[in-house]
């Protein structure tokens, strides 16, 4: 067992990982990694924990530990304190440190009892610790506990991102603003999420990327956040930029208020165009293109005179399609038509100001 485990944390790491995350079951299986330079303690954990469905993974290093949890993310890792070389404390303040293993919570297994290496191992990271010698059940009992949590956090974070990327599939995009809160001060206004619909928008029409949240839209939100929390639905932020609109749109806290960590609130974005609004109506009313470019700009509250300028057209063209279009929609007059195509926008674009 003890060649077997030494192998497994041998210098071949990145051949064993690949091998290795083929293999995981993670559908009906917790990843672990054991991490300790001493055999023994390897192979007793190894062993309680292989018979109980866990599917382990170990290392005998600080550096072989942080190779096996970048390339396999286990579920939680049990890391020792004291190691040769890199120590526990480094190895956990690493892991915390890289964005795809900050998630995994870290259990210390120390011989250490003294309060100031107990509370070194929790402001490294640590959730919790157990103390040596190591009582498989007694472990296994603090992971069920740290594990359940991680399991809810991953299937909540999960289910948000999945219904937020849903939005692109609609023509919506949304953003996370992080405002300051008690807790946090600097680099608050940081743009801490956005949709691949969002961030191509977002550099289209300001030229800036996360985290930065472009400042006409940190603007509008500090300015509008008071209303949001008492329930009042702020005014839509607007931008130009030729016949496109980008609208925004403060949908929800997503932070928990209670807990001072109320700073993040979810936007939702939607671009919309000349275009895209006259080939709706032409679709809703059964009119041809340049009859719905017509009433289009008949709602936007031009004149005859005006649409002909912008169609390249004369004015006796703009009358003649203005009345087919009267006949289509079923009333008399300008004003009517306008009021029913304004009506039909804002079923199908409910951003659009007229």
């Amino acid at each position: 067992m003890h060649k077997m485990l030494e192998e497994a944390a041998s210098h071949d790491q990145p051949r064993l990982d690949h091998k290795l995350n083929q293999t995981l079951d993670r559908a009906n299986s917790d990843v672990v990694l054991i991490v300790d330079d001493v055999p023994d303690n390897l192979s007793v954990l190894h062993d309680a924990l292989d018979e109980s469905g866990y599917t382990v993974l170990v290392a005998s290093s600080g550096e072989a530990a942080l190779q096996r949890a970048r390339q396999a993310l286990p579920d939680i890792v049990l890391l020792d304190a004291m190691m040769p070389g890199m120590d526990g404390f480094e190895v956990a303040r690493r892991l915390k440190a890289m964005p795809e293993t900050a998630h995994i919570p870290i259990v210390f297994m120390t011989g250490l009892t003294e309060t100031e290496y107990l509370v070194a191992a929790l402001e490294a990271g640590g959730v919790d610790y157990v103390t040596k010698p190591i009582k498989p059940r007694e472990v296994m009992a603090r992971m069920g506990v740290h594990l359940q949590g991680a399991r809810r956090a991953r299937q909540e974070a999960r289910q948000a991102g999945q219904a937020r990327n849903a939005l692109d599939a609609f023509g919506y995009a949304s953003i996370t603003v992080r405002l300051e809160t008690a807790q946090e001060g600097e680099g608050a206004g940081r743009l801490i999420w956005q949709t691949p619909l969002a961030r191509e928008l977002l550099m289209r029409y300001y030229g800036t990327a996360a985290p930065q949240t472009p400042e006409p839209v940190l603007q509008w939100l500090r300015q509008h956040v008071a209303d949001a929390e008492r329930q009042i639905e702020p005014p839509r932020l607007s931008v130009e930029q030729g016949q496109r609109r980008l609208t925004f749109r403060l949908h929800q806290q997503t932070g928990d208020a209670q807990s001072g960590e109320g700073g993040d609130w979810l936007i939702v974005m939607r671009e919309t165009s000349e275009d895209a609004i006259a080939r709706a109506m032409s679709l809703s009313f059964k009119l041809t293109a340049r009859e719905a470019e017509v009433l289009y700009w008949v709602v936007k509250g031009k004149i005859n005179r005006d649409i002909a300028d912008i169609l390249g057209a004369s004015p006796a063209t703009v009358k003649k399609h203005l009345e087919r279009v009267y006949v289509k929609l079923g009333v008399e007059t300008r004003t009517a038509a306008a009021g029913m195509a304004m009506n039909r926008i804002k079923q199908l674009h409910p951003q659009f100001e007229g």
